[in-house]
């Protein structure tokens, strides 16, 4: 499925430096939320229904290195 992406507002973490390389993210009108890489914001993102997204966020929460 192909999602439009070209009106979504993205951001990066607040946590980001300006040189980081990091992802962005956008949270869209219908709930869903896109992903994509900083360094390549014409590039293809990755785009999660709310479960997914929460999913993604508690793995990600749970990852300690």
């Amino acid at each position: 499925m192909s999602v439009d992406l070209s009106g979504a507002r993205w951001f990066k973490s607040s946590r980001s430096s300006a040189n980081a390389e990091c992802v962005e993210v956008a949270f869209l009108d219908d709930g869903r939320v896109g992903v994509r890489d900083s360094k390549n914001p014409i590039g293809p993102a990755l785009v999660f229904t709310p479960s997914e997204w929460d999913a993604f966020i508690a793995g990600a929460k749970g990852h300690v290195e």
